[in-house]
């Protein structure tokens, strides 16, 4: 007589890997790029750098997005969306208002470095933008306005860490601004985005169950992975228009080099949009992208000044 051996269930992450996974720490690329870009452009239209202004901007924007990531996790827990999220920051503490003043904390240290920014210049016109910026975070998940669930994410993503970051990082080296810099702040906005609209792959039936009007509930992910594909492209596109028109420096097309990691991306959402189970680390590969791309793009334009 034969048995068949019974199958072990699949163990359940570890405390470790839920903090992991809690404290996202891949995603404070989107802290770093878009300073890094912006005071890049600066240093290749100017030749000019502040080190201390670049390094506390760093951390002030680094506390900042420690700030949304808690606060996110603290405002999801009251809509009931995160029930099945284990590496909730929230699900894992079970105290949602110690988060909520860890998290606000951090805004303050974060914005404290901003506000000294402003002093050595004597001049706030960083602090409002970044204040803007906080602002537009806030609306994406905080009551009562929760624009993410209303599928408007992506857009405040791309402008708060497009445009308006590297804007803001731009004039914190130059006390001025440069159309220039909206260049590569469309490519990083666009970069940025991509993280977020990848998020909502694995959890459309969460979603759609806490009435999250995300783009994939709305687009399906079918039409979701051609909308990612033509955006990770653009990224390339753009470039290559730019460096060509001569409106930012050739060498940007360094970013070429990150490509592999676009097709990744693309052919991973490609083969499981519909299986959340297999999808759900396209985020991953997708801060991988942002990060390598704004990288060779800050590369690209500082390298010039030089060779």
């Amino acid at each position: 007589m034969t048995t068949t051996p019974l199958v072990p269930p699949s163990n359940p992450p570890s405390k470790g890997k839920l903090w992991f996974a809690a404290i996202k720490p891949p995603m404070y690329s989107v802290a770093i790029i878009p300073i890094t870009v912006g005071t890049a452009t600066a240093f290749w239209e100017t030749q000019h750098f502040n080190g201390r202004i670049f390094g506390t901007f760093l951390l002030s924007a680094i506390l900042i997005i420690a700030w949304l990531n808690i606060s996110n996790d603290v405002f999801d827990s009251e809509t009931g969306i995160d029930k099945n999220k284990a590496h909730s920051i929230v699900n894992l503490t079970g105290n949602k208002s110690l988060m909520f003043w860890l998290a606000n904390f951090f805004l303050a240290f974060g914005i404290l470095g901003i506000f000294l920014i402003a002093w050595w210049q004597q001049d706030a016109t960083v602090l409002g933008i970044i204040l803007l910026c906080c602002a537009l975070g806030y609306s994406y998940q905080g009551p009562p306005f929760r624009l993410g669930y209303q599928g408007l994410g992506e857009i405040i993503c791309f402008f708060t860490f497009g445009p308006m970051a590297i804007a803001a990082a731009y004039y914190s080296q130059t006390q001025g601004f440069s159309l220039s810099s909206l260049i590569p702040g469309t490519i990083i906005g666009i970069s940025t985005s991509i993280i977020l609209f990848c998020s909502h792959f694995h959890q459309v039936e969460d979603d759609l169950a806490a009435g999250k009007k995300s783009p994939l509930v709305r687009l399906g992910t079918k039409l979701g992975f051609q909308v990612l594909t033509g955006a990770t492209l653009s990224i390339f596109v753009l470039t290559i228009i730019f460096a060509w028109l001569g409106t930012i420096s050739g060498w940007t097309l360094l970013i070429f080099l990150s490509l592999p990691i676009a097709y990744q991306l693309v052919n991973h959402v490609r083969q499981y949009h519909d299986q959340p189970d297999q999808v759900r680390n396209c985020k991953f590969i997708a801060v991988n992208l942002h990060f390598l791309s704004g990288i060779l793009l800050a590369l690209g334009l500082v390298l010039p000044r030089f060779l």
